[in-house]
């Protein structure tokens, strides 16, 4: 068994124009005479390694703390794609990871600078799959990103951004990314992890 941490650390990590980046501040430290070492922080829901739940661009769309944490834990398929993902290639996708595990088709990731096109997104919305992650820190079009978002999230994919997949090969894994329990929220961080299923 091989654990692969497929997540950015937090205070170096990426952020998507325009959101305000992790900020560390340290409270107490031993050095300085403190009981103990503490750190306070404060960041976007939506920086680094983050999930989005439906209310992220569905104003009456379920919150993070709404989303059934199956969703966020089983069995997943890695793809590796550079590129806009079509129609075709989400077909592709999904048949390859049916062909070797229908639980891991529930949960797809792809490896490589993929940008999700809108009818790619109504593939996987009309496969009814629970999961989609990426290495991009939004899916679809940085620039335009809201209708892939509306699709989806319309479809309850949660939407895994910003993973990091440069030692994984494409195959089935078990896959944890459960968010932070952040009540009434858009996104939460996670700390994604897979695991091969190699004996």
């Amino acid at each position: 068994m091989k654990i692969y941490d497929i997540s950015q650390e937090v205070f170096s990590c990426n952020v998507f124009p325009g959101d305000p980046s992790p900020e560390r501040q340290v409270m107490l430290q031993i050095s300085e005479g403190a009981v103990c070492n503490l750190t306070a922080f404060q960041m976007c829901a939506h920086n680094g390694t983050h999930v989005d739940a439906p209310y992220h661009f569905i104003n009456d769309g379920k919150t993070m703390d709404q989303v059934a944490l199956e969703r966020f834990i089983g069995h997943a398929y890695v793809a590796e794609h550079q590129g806009d993902i079509t129609a075709e290639d989400a077909m592709e996708i999904l048949g390859k990871a049916r062909a070797l595990d229908g639980q891991a088709a529930k949960r797809i990731l792809v490896k490589g600078k993929a940008v999700m096109t809108e009818e790619a997104a109504r593939v996987f919305a009309e496969a009814g799959i629970l999961l989609f992650g990426n290495e991009s820190q939004t899916v679809g079009p940085e620039d335009a990103p809201m209708a892939v978002h509306l699709i989806m999230l319309g479809a309850e994919i949660v939407l895994l951004e910003g993973i990091r997949l440069g030692e994984v090969d494409e195959g089935v894994y078990f896959l944890n990314c459960a968010p932070l329990n952040l009540g009434g929220a858009d996104g939460a961080p996670c700390r994604a992890i897979l695991i091969s299923l190699d004996e």
